[in-house]
């Protein structure tokens, strides 16, 4: 299909309205995905309520491999697929929906450098401590992400993507990190966003952008998934005004939305962990 071909079909795919039946894939919920897949799962979920743009989750235990781009989150709005936040949000834009419209061009581009911050930082940390902290990987990574399939195929994949991550980490310098220089990371991280956060409802004016979706994907579930140690979650709730961000937007997003969704059953299953 040549360029021109390919714009046409973009522009009548934006031109056709949201449609109902519209759904958003990641892996099995209970037994499978990980940490890393299910922050950028829910930050894709916050963005598309606070858009007012329903979607279904459904979960397979083969949406990493389903994926264009090999990576979880991905929508399927007729008959368009597409991957992860960032394209998510240019495709939702598209079709007249966008969070960040009202934002100047430095808040714009201060609220990208904070997105980069989360991404490099708290999503990086995440996969860092899937895959490269022995206890972790033994306990719970490997079990989980080789869950669905049978022996020996289950750890042959899991192996594979251990690889894969620790090829990562080492192509950015995070191989050498000690988990306590990686949990530094996270707290500057936090520390950076408290900051910019301060006593708002949001990080930029009084309605949310990308940024909050994002940060809300990460904070949340670092909060209330369990590992084999509360160091990463300890992190996270050293700031007040975090933990209170994260209850606002799941009580007013998820709670106040949807009550039989997919999200809306994950957050009132994790309330437990979510500190009062």
């Amino acid at each position: 299909m040549s360029l021109v071909a390919e714009a046409f079909v973009t522009q009548i795919a934006a031109a056709e309205p949201w449609p109902e039946n519209a759904a958003l894939y990641q892996q099995l919920k209970e037994e499978q995905i990980l940490l890393s897949d299910n922050a950028s799962s829910l930050a894709v979920q916050a963005f598309l309520q606070m858009c007012n743009l329903p979607v279904q989750v459904v979960c397979r235990a083969n949406a990493e491999y389903m994926s264009p781009s090999g990576k979880v989150p991905f929508i399927r709005v007729g008959n368009q697929v597409v991957s992860e936040l960032g394209p998510i949000v240019q495709f939702v834009k598209a079709k007249g929906h966008s969070l960040s419209d009202g934002l100047d061009e430095v808040q714009k581009a201060e609220m990208k450098a904070y997105m980069e911050l989360v991404n490099n930082m708290l999503l990086t940390a995440e996969l860092y401590l899937q895959w490269c902290d022995d206890t972790t990987v033994e306990e719970i990574t490997h079990p989980r992400y080789g869950s669905p399939y049978p022996w020996p195929l289950n750890r042959i994949l899991a192996y594979q993507k251990q690889w894969e991550v620790r090829r990562k980490m080492k192509a950015i310098g995070w191989a050498g990190k000690s988990l306590e220089q990686v949990l530094e990371d996270v707290d500057q991280c936090c520390q950076a966003l408290s900051q910019r956060l301060g006593t708002q409802s949001y990080f930029f004016n009084k309605q949310p952008t990308e940024l909050d979706a994002l940060v809300f994907g990460h904070l949340f579930t670092i909060l209330t998934t369990q590992l084999t140690s509360d160091e990463l979650s300890e992190k996270v709730k050293n700031y007040s005004n975090l933990v209170a961000f994260c209850r606002r937007i799941e009580q007013h997003y998820f709670e106040d939305h949807d009550k039989d969704s997919s999200a809306s059953a994950a957050s009132r299953s994790s309330k437990g962990y979510l500190p009062s």
